[in-house]
């Protein structure tokens, strides 16, 4: 088959169906982002009633995330092949059993499998969510509409911690599971109802079934390798890793119909570093949301809803700015916007490494508020990179592309914390005893971060411009 290239101008035609595609996929990023940030104001309640060990309850979020980095360029290839709606139609239904099973957990375990289980059904909805969007907006306000897909991810931070922490306290941390049934109830009953027609741009291609098995295999060695560094296991299951995304990548260009088209991708200049700076953007801030939770509860002693409060400020700041970001996306070129984005998310995260118990609320919420105005003017612009940089065949795959990117900095995230939380303090309850150690990890954990997003500003300054495309 005849490579056709990744790269080229799109024309898109404006869809009748903009308008309801946009409202779902929005409300559907929204509860999956709810669920998301609101898990980690009940993490410290989640320990207690399960008497779990801070590496064990780690793994409540990194479960999720590990299982959505492993699916998504195999869901974002299917819907591809056989329709976009289709895919997010069947995430949406598969998210909205699971979170009603997670209601019951009786055990940590339980709790960690249906996480991995909400893992793989967000990989339909991440996958199809903005490809749907890029599909059915003309280029003229194509960064508008992903900028209001980015407000709607933050809108749900930023109601994840406040609205979680509220339900957690008075109602028990089960209860963010059961009520989200019903919204999601509702945006099933919206694609139905609105959303006419199908986008599969590659429909009669076949599904690269082996090369899909490498890449979960290899990537689940990767990120759950990283987790046990620096032990022995997790060396060797990151060599496996890397050993094994390297065989997929040159499986791919000897394949008919890859999963991933690895030839068409490596002609892609801005595509490639936009997508890593994607990966080092989220693995440098992801995490700390869990650290600031966990500070804020154990060493400040606040209460779950007023902890929520406090974390609302970083994602609300969001939230007002990514729609108007996305929208400057579309007249400067988005390196610049992004890479300036990500200098303001390394400053605040380097102030973040001198964190103590002594620390003013105040001065969190500054550092939050910085974080939080970084990373409006990276996300949009830089999704609208990436959107922008192929043609339509690929809208599913460079979505899914973009979304593996970002779960496998966030696990990583969670994996770097993870590790220096094993190494500082040990496999323990965090308990009194334990504060000083916990507030080390949090200080090396950050400055680690600083230094990642730093890395992040030169791969989103080198990426060249699009608008020539």
């Amino acid at each position: 088959m005849e490579q056709q290239p990744l790269t080229g101008t799109q024309s898109p035609v404006a869809s009748t169906h903009h308008h309801p595609t946009l409202i779902a996929t929005s409300i559907s990023i929204f509860l999956t982002s709810f669920m998301t940030s609101g898990i980690n104001v009940a993490v410290p309640f989640i320990g207690h009633e399960f008497q779990a060990d801070a590496v064990l309850l780690s793994w409540v979020v990194s479960s999720f995330l590990l299982v959505l980095s492993v699916f998504l360029v195999p869901f974002g290839r299917l819907a591809d092949i056989i329709g976009l709606k289709k895919v997010f139609l069947w995430g949406i239904i598969f998210f909205t059993v699971v979170s009603a099973v997670t209601f019951f957990s009786n055990s940590i375990i339980m709790l960690i499998i249906c996480r991995s289980l909400q893992g793989m059904s967000c990989a339909m909805i991440f996958t199809t969510g903005s490809a749907l969007t890029t599909a059915t907006h003309s280029g003229a306000s194509r960064g508008r509409a992903l900028g209001i897909n980015v407000s709607s991810v933050y809108t749900g931070y930023t109601a994840g911690p406040f609205l979680g922490g509220i339900l957690t306290e008075h109602l028990g941390w089960r209860s963010m599971f059961i009520l989200i049934v019903p919204a999601c109830l509702l945006v099933i009953f919206l694609v139905l109802w609105k959303i006419k027609g199908e986008w599969a741009h590659s429909r009669g291609e076949k599904f690269d079934t082996p090369g899909a098995a490498v890449f979960g295999l290899s990537l689940i060695a990767l990120i759950y390798g990283s987790s046990l560094l620096p032990g022995a296991t997790g060396i060797i299951l990151m060599v496996i890793g890397i050993t094994g995304l390297a065989a997929f990548a040159r499986l791919e260009t000897h394949v008919t119909s890859p999963v991933l088209d690895i030839k068409a991708l490596k002609s892609n200049r801005a595509f490639l570093f936009s997508n890593l700076a994607t990966l080092l953007g989220y693995s440098s801030t992801f995490a700390m949301a869990y650290l600031i939770s966990l500070y804020l509860q154990y060493i400040k002693a606040l209460t779950p809803d007023r902890a929520g409060l406090v974390l609302l400020s970083q994602p609300l700041i969001l939230v007002v700015c990514a729609p108007f970001t996305g929208r400057i996306s579309d007249r400067i070129e988005p390196r610049i916007v992004a890479s300036l984005g990500l200098v303001l998310v390394s400053i605040g995260l380097f102030f973040f490494s001198f964190i103590s118990a002594s620390t003013g609320i105040v001065n969190v919420i500054v550092i939050l508020i910085v974080l939080g105005a970084g990373m409006a003017l990276f996300i949009a612009p830089n999704n609208n990179a990436i959107m922008s940089s192929v043609i339509p065949k690929y809208y599913g795959i460079a979505s899914a592309v973009n979304s593996t990117m970002r779960a496998i900095g966030q696990a990583l995230s969670m994996s770097i914390t993870t590790v220096v939380i094993a190494i500082v303090m040990g496999r323990v309850v965090i308990t009194p005893d334990y504060y000083p150690a916990f507030i080390t990890s949090s200080k090396v954990s950050f400055a680690i971060f600083s230094a990642l997003c730093l890395l992040g500003v030169i791969t989103s300054l080198i990426r060249g411009n699009i608008r020539k495309l």
